[in-house]
């Protein structure tokens, strides 16, 4: 599916900011769900100035000098690059705080490392999807105490704190899938009836976070689509975020149905988001054995988990399963990298024929995440985020200097 051109021009993006109603300035995005829908739009329309404004080669570094602290606790592609990206972008120099060469490991607190890794920092990303009902609960335990840090007058100024993925969110990637959706069909507004499936799919490796499809149900479900969640019985995702996305789609005027069946879940959708992700029970026995070192005990579940998941090698997207849905008008996503049969994998999430068909839409999807972050970091510094951008379009610096 070819996206249409809907991102606006530089000559339009002055009048984008000043529709911006709600600040951010001082706060965190941890979960999706925990901001107002104005706050979200904030975030969007940052992005895509930013975004407009680098394509047209214009300066955008409100910032001379600062760092922004990288704290990665599981591995990561697009997501790293796309943090050092927005930090660059904005002017700050990405420190990753490598736990292995800190005080961390010889007892220094939350509090302690988050208000020393903070006197010069203006921003600080962390992913911790590792161990289930952890990874949010660390991001809270760091916003807490910078909050304090900078009530207290230790710092003079309150790091933006981003969520890079969590046990229970992955925001930077689904507010990333949100504007390539809004960039697909034109507007928020035009998502409203859409038909988009969050889809278990096949994959031949197990311990996958719960968090993207989570983010995916617990974000899209605010814009009165009807949305699907599909998975094998077993499969099921944290009871809570389900919940979340019921009440977003009651409010939004959508609908949220959850099946066991693939094809039933692919027919007649207008999006489809097929990935894996392991099962919540699993990760909840995996947490625990991560937490205790238990090597063997990992071995042995990683097996079970695999022989499980060899029973599903059906629920991949197909050519078969794409002509159920709204054909040549239906919009494959996934966060990347996917699993391509005959590809990266022998058998796995998506065919070969039907993810290179999508491929440039995929990559164009990841391509919102480095704006995205630096939307959230710009936001949260500054109390006028359309003010800033403002003057800088007016300075038009260029970016790269003898570029038209």
């Amino acid at each position: 599916m070819k996206t249409a051109a809907m991102e606006p021009s530089i000559k339009t993006v002055n009048e984008a900011l000043r529709h911006i109603t709600a600040s951010l300035y001082r706060k965190d995005v941890l979960l999706t769900w925990e901001r107002t829908e104005a706050e979200l739009e904030t975030v969007m329309t940052v992005a895509a100035a930013l975004k407009v404004l680098f394509e047209n080669n214009v300066r955008t570094r409100p910032f001379s000098s600062g760092l922004a602290v990288s704290q990665f606790r599981d591995n990561s592609t697009r997501t790293r690059f796309s943090f050092a990206s927005a930090a660059n972008l904005l002017g700050l120099t990405v420190q990753d705080l490598d736990e292995t060469k800190s005080q961390i490991a010889h007892g220094e607190t939350v509090r302690e490392t988050s208000n020393m890794v903070s006197f010069l920092s203006e921003a600080i990303g962390i992913r911790d999807d590792m161990f289930l009902g952890a990874g949010h609960t660390y991001m809270q335990e760091v916003s807490r105490s910078l909050d304090q840090g900078f009530a207290d007058g230790v710092l003079h100024q309150r790091p933006t704190v981003v969520n890079l993925q969590c046990d229970l969110d992955h925001p930077t990637q689904s507010l990333s899938d949100l504007m390539h959706l809004r960039n697909t069909f034109g507007s928020l507004e035009n998502l409203h009836g859409k038909k988009m499936v969050m889809s278990w799919a096949y994959s031949p490796s197990y311990g996958k976070p719960l968090s993207v499809p989570q983010g995916i149900i617990g974000l899209m479900s605010r814009f009165g689509m009807d949305m699907v969640l599909a998975y094998p019985e077993g499969y099921s995702l944290v009871d809570e975020v389900v919940e979340v996305a019921r009440r977003n789609s009651a409010t939004s005027g959508g609908s949220f149905t959850v099946t066991q069946s693939m094809d039933e879940a692919f027919r007649d959708a207008d999006i489809v988001y097929p990935k894996s992700w392991a099962p919540f029970a699993v990760m909840q026995k995996r947490t625990e054995l991560l937490k205790k070192d238990q090597t063997e005990a990992l071995k042995d579940l990683e097996k079970e988990c695999l022989a499980k998941n060899a029973h599903h090698k059906d629920w991949e997207c197909t050519e078969a399963k794409m002509k159920l849905t709204n054909g040549s008008k239906a919009l494959y996503m996934h966060c990347l990298p996917a699993d391509i049969s005959g590809v990266s994998c022998k058998e796995g999430e998506v065919s070969a024929s039907v993810f290179e068909r999508y491929r440039n839409d995929t990559y164009k999807e990841a391509g919102y995440k480095p704006f995205v972050i630096a939307a959230m970091i710009l936001s949260g510094r500054f109390k006028d985020p359309a003010k800033v951008l403002q003057h800088l379009i007016e300075k038009n610096e260029p970016r790269i200097k003898g570029e038209a």
